[in-house]
C-alpha cells in the first residue's frame, strides 16, 4: 500500500511531478464515467443521452457545492502534516469526514425531492422529462458514497499520498464499464432500469470506493487514521473547515453557473453556434484537467511547507508551478491552434459551417490557455495557504465579472456576433490571470502567515 510523503525537502520540480501526474491521470479517470454512461446509453436512443445531458449541469451545481468544502481537508491535513503534528491530522481529518457526511446527506435529500421541479425549471420536454428525473433521483442517492470518496481523496492528497485514490479510481471506472450494460439493459435475474440504470451502476461504484477509503482511514495504516470519538462536532474546527472551504464552494458552483449561463447566450445564435460551442467546451475541458491537476498538487506542496514554516520553499513552489502551467499549457494551445481543423472535424466531420465555426473559436482560445493555467495554479497557492477567499474572488472575476458580460456585449452590440463570445474566453483569461499574479506578488498570503507564526 502506498504511503504518505514529505514535500518540503527536495528538488521542487520532482515533488511537483510526482504530486501532479496521479492528480491528472485520476481526473481523466474521472472524466470516464460520462464517456462509459455516454457509450452505453446512445444504444437505446438520443432521448436517453439528452436526459442525462440536461441532468448534468444540475447535478455538477450540487456536487460543487458539497465538494468545495473537501478542500479544507487538503489545506488543514498538508499543513499539519508538514509540521509533524499527527494528531491534528487525524482529528482534523475526523471531523473534515463527519462534517461532509451530515452536508451530503442534506443535499442527497434535497435533490431526491426536488427532482422533478428542477427538471421542470430547465426546460425537460416530456420525450425526456421521466427519464430525466429518474436519472437524478437515483445519482442524488449516491452522494454520500461520492462524498465521502472526495474527502477521502483530499486528505490523501493533503499527506502526499496520491497513488492510492488511483488506484480506487481506476477499479471503479472498470467495474462501471460492466455494470452499466448490466443495469441499463439487464440480464437474466437483473432486471434493465434503462437510462435510471446508469446511475445505478454509478452509485454502486461510488458506494464500493467509498467503503474501501473509510476503511483505509479507520484502519490508519497510509498516513492518516480517523476515529469515531473525535467526529463529535468540535465548533472552532468545523469554523475553520467552512471557512477554508465554503468559498471553493462559492467558487466551484460559480463556475456551473457561468457555464449554463454562457450555454443559455450561445442558443440565441443557433444550432450551428451551439454545436460550435459544444465542441469548444470539450477542447476547454480537456485542458483543465492538468491545469486542475498542476493546480491541487500545488495546494498540497504549498500547505506542507507552509506548515514546516518554509515560505521561501512555498513560493518557490508556486513560481515553479505556474512557469509549467504557462509554457505547457501555452505549447498545448499552440498545437490545438495549429490543427484546430482536423481537431473540429473528428467531432463533426460533414458540417463546414459547424467545422469554420468552432475552429475559429478554438484558434481564438487556444494561445490564452497559458493564462488560464497560471490563473489555476495561483489559486492553488492561495488554497494552500488558507486564502481560499481570494480564489473564490478571482475566479467570479473571471466568469461573472469580465465572461459572461463582455461575451453579451461583444455579441450583441457590436458587429462581431456569436465571434463576441469566442472572444469573451482569451480575454477573462488575460485579465484573471494579471489580476491572480499581482495578488501573489503583493505577498498579501505570506504577510499574514509571518505574522501568524511570530
Amino acid at each position: 500500500m502506498t504511503k504518505s510523503r514529505k514535500y518540503t525537502e527536495g528538488r521542487i520540480f520532482n515533488s511537483l511531478f510526482s504530486l501532479a501526474a496521479p492528480i491528472i491521470f485520476a481526473n481523466i479517470l474521472q472524466t470516464a464515467y460520462q464517456l462509459i454512461d455516454t457509450f452505453w446509453l446512445g444504444r437505446l436512443g438520443a432521448d436517453a443521452v439528452a436526459a442525462v445531458s440536461i441532468s448534468f449541469p444540475l447535478l455538477f451545481l450540487v456536487l460543487s457545492l458539497g465538494s468545495g468544502l473537501t478542500l479544507a481537508g487538503t489545506v488543514l491535513v498538508s499543513q499539519y502534516f508538514g509540521a509533524e503534528d499527527q494528531k491534528k491530522v487525524d482529528f482534523n481529518s475526523s471531523q473534515t469526514m463527519s462534517l461532509i457526511f451530515f452536508v451530503a446527506l442534506a443535499l442527497s435529500g434535497f435533490s431526491y425531492f426536488a427532482a422533478a421541479p428542477l427538471m421542470q425549471l430547465i426546460g425537460a420536454g416530456p420525450e425526456i422529462f421521466q427519464d430525466a428525473v429518474d436519472y437524478f433521483q437515483v445519482s442524488s442517492l449516491g452522494f454520500v458514497f461520492l462524498f465521502m470518496f472526495f474527502s477521502f481523496q483530499s486528505l490523501m492528497r493533503g499527506i502526499g499520498n496520491v497513488m492510492l485514490p488511483v488506484y480506487i479510481v481506476l477499479f471503479t471506472v472498470l467495474l462501471n464499464l460492466i455494470l452499466d450494460p448490466l443495469f441499463i439493459y439487464g440480464y437474466g435475474p437483473v432486471p434493465g432500469f434503462g437510462v435510471a440504470g446508469a446511475a445505478v451502476a454509478s452509485v454502486i461504484t461510488q458506494a464500493l470506493s467509498a467503503v474501501i477509503g473509510l476503511f483505509i482511514l479507520f484502519r490508519g495504516k497510509s498516513g492518516i487514521k480517523i476515529h469515531f470519538n473525535q467526529m463529535k462536532p468540535h465548533l472552532f474546527t468545523l469554523r475553520r473547515i467552512f471557512n477554508l472551504g465554503l468559498p471553493a464552494s462559492v467558487e466551484q458552483s460559480t463556475r456551473a453557473l457561468g457555464m449554463t449561463f454562457m450555454v443559455i447566450l450561445v442558443t440565441g445564435f443557433g444550432s450551428e453556434v451551439v454545436a460550435a460551442y459544444g465542441i469548444g467546451a470539450r477542447i476547454l475541458s480537456f485542458i483543465i484537467i492538468p491545469a486542475l491537476g498542476l493546480a491541487i498538487a500545488t495546494t498540497s506542496l504549498v500547505g506542507q511547507n507552509i506548515g514546516a514554516i518554509k515560505i521561501k520553499r512555498a513560493e518557490k513552489v508556486a513560481t515553479l508551478s505556474s512557469q509549467v502551467a504557462f509554457f505547457g499549457l501555452t505549447g498545448m494551445g499552440i498545437l490545438m491552434f495549429l490543427f484546430a481543423e482536423p481537431l473540429t472535424a473528428f467531432f463533426i466531420p460533414n458540417d463546414p459551417d459547424v467545422i469554420e465555426d468552432a475552429s475559429l473559436f478554438i484558434m481564438i482560445m487556444a494561445p490564452s490557455f497559458g493564462l488560464l493555467g497560471v490563473q489555476q495554479v495561483l489559486n492553488g497557492v492561495f488554497n494552500g495557504a488558507g486564502f481560499t477567499k481570494a480564489s473564490m474572488l478571482i475566479s467570479i472575476l473571471n466568469l461573472w465579472i469580465i465572461r459572461f458580460p463582455l461575451a453579451f456585449l461583444l455579441s450583441h452590440k457590436t458587429h462581431l456576433g456569436a465571434e463576441g463570445i469566442w472572444w469573451s474566453f482569451p480575454i477573462s483569461n488575460a485579465i484573471a490571470a494579471l489580476a491572480a499574479f499581482i495578488y501573489f506578488k503583493q505577498g498579501y498570503w505570506k504577510l499574514r502567515l509571518f505574522r501568524k507564526r511570530n
